[in-house]
C-alpha cells in the first residue's frame, strides 16, 4: 500500500550520519521529521532545533508509540540495528537502516524476516546503487552490452582514513562489540553491494578472505579505541555459475591508490571509477568514455523517473509514495553481510569457507536495548 505526502519520518540516532539524512529531507517537500531520538538528550534536542523536528525523545521507543509516524530511518552502531528494526516493524513502521544490514548475517537474517511478517517495506542506506556509474552500468548491462558477466571486482581505498585513530570519528567505529568489523563493514558494504547488485545479487557457494591491522597508529588512540577491527580485508567469492568476485578494501595502506571497481563479460567490461566502456571489434580495442551527466539529463527530463534513482533516501521516499518499486537494498544487503562474514571465517580457519558454512556458525552481535 502506497503512502500519500508528505511521508512522515521519525529519525532514531542523531550522531554524524543522521546528520547527513536530516539534510536530504529537509530538502525534500515530500517528507515530513515528525520527532528524533537519541539518548543524548543534548544532541537530540540540538537536532530538533536545527531541524525543526518538534517531537524530541531520548527512549527511541517512545517515538515508537506514535501514530503519526509512517516510517522511521535508523542511524545507530551496527549492532543495534538488528533490535531496534525488529521493535519497529512490530510497531508497524516502514524501516530504513544506514549500513550495513546488521553487525552479523544472522541478525540481517531475523531483520528481513521480521520486514515480511510486518508486511512492511525495508530498506539500506546504499548511496552506490545511486551513482550515475550504477545506473550506467545497469542500463548497459540490461541492454547486452557485456554479455556473460563472469567476473567483478570490488574495490575501496584510503591510505590511512581509519575512524578516530586517524583523527575523526569515535572508538566505537573501531570496536567489534558495536560495529561488528572494520573496513569491510564500513566502507567496504557500499562497493561490495553496488557490484552484487549490477550482477542480480548472485548466490554466494564459497568464499576464500583475509583480514590485516598492521599499519602503525597513535600508541595513546590505540590505548583508548580499543581498536580490535580489520583495517584491510581481501576475498575472492565464488558464485554458482560461472561467476567470481574478488574483493580488496582498505581503511590504510601504504599505496597511493587502487584501481576502480569492475565488470567483465564475453562481450564487454565497465569500470566504474573513473567510468568507461571496452570491447573489442576484429583487430581493435575500443575504449569508450561515456557523458554520464547528460545520461543523467535524459533520466530526469526524458525517461522522467530520475529524480526516484537520484539518491538512496529519495529513492526510499519515492517507493514509499508508490511512484517506483523499492530497490533489493536490504536482500543485497543480507548478502553483502554473508559474504564479509564470510572472509572473517575464512581468515579464522585459514581456508575457503562454504555459504552453509557461514550460516550455521554466523552467532547474533545484536546489543539489547
Amino acid at each position: 500500500m502506497s503512502l500519500e505526502a508528505p511521508v512522515r519520518i521519525g529519525i532514531i540516532g542523531t550522531g554524524q550520519i543522521a546528520q547527513q539524512h536530516m539534510t536530504q529531507y529537509r530538502d525534500m517537500p515530500t517528507v515530513k521529521m515528525v520527532a528524533c531520538a537519541d539518548i543524548d538528550e543534548a544532541a537530540a534536542r540540538k537536532s530538533g532545533a536545527e531541524f525543526g523536528i518538534e517531537n524530541v525523545y531520548t527512549d527511541f521507543k517512545e517515538l515508537l508509540k506514535r501514530d503519526d509516524i509512517d516510517a522511521v530511518d535508523i542511524c545507530l552502531h551496527n549492532n543495534l540495528h538488528r533490535p531496534v528494526a525488529e521493535l519497529a516493524f512490530a510497531a508497524g513502521k516502514h524501516v530504513y537502516c544506514e549500513k550495513p544490514i546488521a553487525g552479523s548475517y544472522t541478525d540481517g537474517v531475523a531483520m528481513l524476516q521480521a520486514a515480511k511478517e510486518s508486511g512492511k517495506k525495508f530498506g539500506i542506506q546504499f548511496f552506490s546503487f545511486f551513482t550515475d556509474e550504477t545506473l550506467a552500468a545497469q542500463e548497459m548491462i540490461q541492454a547486452g552490452e557485456l554479455g556473460e558477466i563472469y567476473h567483478a571486482r570490488s574495490t575501496g581505498f584510503r591510505r590511512r582514513g581509519r575512524p578516530y585513530v586517524d583523527g575523526y570519528g569515535t572508538p566505537r567505529f573501531v570496536q567489534k562489540e558495536h560495529s561488528g568489523g572494520g573496513a569491510l563493514y564500513d566502507m567496504g558494504v557500499y562497493h561490495i553491494a553496488q557490484l552484487l547488485y549490477l550482477l542480480g545479487n548472485p548466490k554466494v557457494e564459497r568464499v576464500s578472505g583475509k583480514t590485516y591491522q598492521k599499519t602503525g597508529m597513535d600508541a595513546g588512540r590505540r590505548e583508548i579505541s580499543q581498536y580490535d577491527v580489520e583495517e584491510l580485508g581481501l576475498g575472492l567469492v565464488r558464485f554458482e555459475g560461472d561467476l567470481t568476485l574478488d574483493i580488496i578494501e582498505a581503511w590504510a595502506i601504504h599505496l597511493d591508490a587502487f584501481e576502480g571497481s569492475y565488470l567483465v563479460g564475453d562481450k564487454g567490461g565497465i569500470r566504474l571509477s573513473p567510468f568507461g566502456y571496452f570491447r573489442n571489434s576484429g583487430f581493435l580495442d575500443l575504449s569508450a568514455k561515456v557523458d554520464l551527466g547528460a545520461a543523467r539529463n535524459r533520466w530526469n527530463n526524458v525517461r522522467g523517473d530520475g529524480q526516484s534513482y537520484a539518491s538512496a533516501q529519495k529513492h526510499w521516499i519515492a517507493a514509499l509514495l508508490g511512484k517506483v518499486d523499492l530497490a533489493p537494498s536490504a536482500e543485497v544487503a543480507l548478502n553483502t553481510a554473508l559474504i564479509s562474514e564470510a572472509i572473517y571465517l575464512s581468515d579464522k580457519l585459514s581456508r575457503e569457507v562454504t555459504a552453509d558454512e557461514v550460516k550455521e556458525m554466523s552467532k547474533s552481535t545484536a546489543i539489547a536495548v
